[in-house]
């Protein structure tokens, strides 16, 4: 097979012409972000967001132009929503210090509580304590629903177990994927899992805001978004524009996380948003054969730190190698072993989250435990 250039690609979509502006898609420069690899192929079209709906047919036929190409296995084309040339533009960051801005943005209609899961850097467990969490929030008999914000590196779609594409019945709002009764929206469900997504801030921002607001999210008692590692442009953006009711952040015990996760739980102070409380990942190892415990990382660095930046203290997971495996299985460990410590871990630190988020005292409803929700499997 030949391999595909990216030439090609833009050969393809000069034949492509932009209804409203009358020039191709080429011309006009709104082809960005082209990436190729064995024969799949991804690229975005920035558009003006109020002609989302008038592009979309061009972007089918700017996949379908891209597909007859010689090569070509799979074709992924993306409207970012850009502002165009004398349009508004997105507000700039605050600097820092600056005090949060007024008029967040409204949240989609029918989601009660959106739940950002933070970490200052990458390699801590986010993600998986992301998921764990969403799981634990629905054996609460909670309505639940899980936002992949990680663009540059979804991990959602493989630990839900969840592959395909979404479908959209009017071609502009997209239906939720779902596996374990859980909703899920992520930029892997778009993309193939080996391609790189090489997109600029904004395009990023585009694509995190459509898959907020142009998915049929439904009923939600919790949104939980996992959000990118670190405190860049992106995440900063994120915590402004979207009506977050708080956030959580994850760390491991060592004094190098620990410093980064101070940076993020400021970033989320500075724009106003609550810091429900820091959970610490990857808290002690536990031998499997002699019951040893190992600080590996050192333990009760979040706890210390919850209790010096006056934050709750949500509680600390152990570094196990089946909360790994589940995880990268797509069961998790709170579907996969619901009766097991390490459930009961999550279910505790989602009882103190749904009581900060409700108000309600989880723990004279539920007696011993938390209420145990029908398991629901959705293949």
């Amino acid at each position: 097979m030949a391999n595909v250039t990216e030439q090609q690609v833009i050969d393809a979509l000069s034949g492509i012409a932009d209804p409203g502006r009358g020039q191709s898609l080429t011309a006009l420069g709104m082809i960005s972000g082209v990436a190729i690899k064995d024969g799949n192929v991804q690229f975005s079209i920035e558009i003006d967001p109020v002609r989302a709906e008038e592009m979309e047919p061009v972007r089918k036929a700017a996949e379908d132009a891209v597909h007859a190409v010689s090569g070509v296995l799979s074709v992924t084309a993306i409207l970012t929503a850009e502002s165009a040339a004398g349009s508004a533009k997105a507000a700039p960051a605050p600097e820092a210090g600056a005090p949060p801005r007024p008029g967040r943005k409204a949240g989609p209609e029918g989601i009660t509580h959106i739940v950002a899961v933070a970490s200052g850097k990458g390699g801590v467990g986010k993600s998986t304590t992301a998921v764990n969490l969403a799981l634990a929030l629905k054996h609460l008999d909670l309505k639940v629903g899980m936002l992949d914000a990680d663009v540059f590196g979804p991990s959602q779609p493989r630990m839900l177990g969840i592959s395909g594409r979404p479908d959209s019945a009017d071609g502009k709002v997209l239906e939720p994927m779902e596996n374990f009764g859980i909703k899920a929206m992520s930029i892997g469900f778009l993309v193939a899992e080996d391609q790189p997504v090489v997109w600029r801030g904004p395009m990023v921002m585009g694509a995190l805001q459509q898959m907020l607001s142009d998915v049929n999210w439904g009923e939600l008692d919790v949104l939980i978004v996992d959000m990118p590692p670190g405190t860049g442009d992106a995440q900063l953006t994120m915590a402004q524009n979207v009506p977050l009711a708080g956030s959580v952040i994850v760390s491991t015990p060592q004094d190098i996380a620990l410093i980064d996760a101070r940076k993020g739980l400021n970033m989320f102070r500075k724009v106003d948003v609550p810091v429900l409380g820091i959970i610490e990942n990857m808290s002690l190892f536990i031998c499997p054969n002699c019951g040893h415990e190992s600080h590996i990382f050192g333990h009760g660095g979040a706890r210390e730190e919850a209790d010096k930046l006056g934050v709750d203290f949500l509680g600390e997971v152990p570094l196990n190698i089946d909360i790994r495996t589940h995880a990268d299985g797509g069961n998790p460990i709170v579907e996969a072993e619901p009766d097991g410590p390490h459930a009961q871990t999550y279910r505790r630190i989602a009882m103190a989250v749904w009581e900060k988020l409700s108000g309600e005292d989880m723990e004279s409803q539920a007696g011993s435990g938390p209420r145990a929700a029908p398991k629901i499997v959705i293949q």
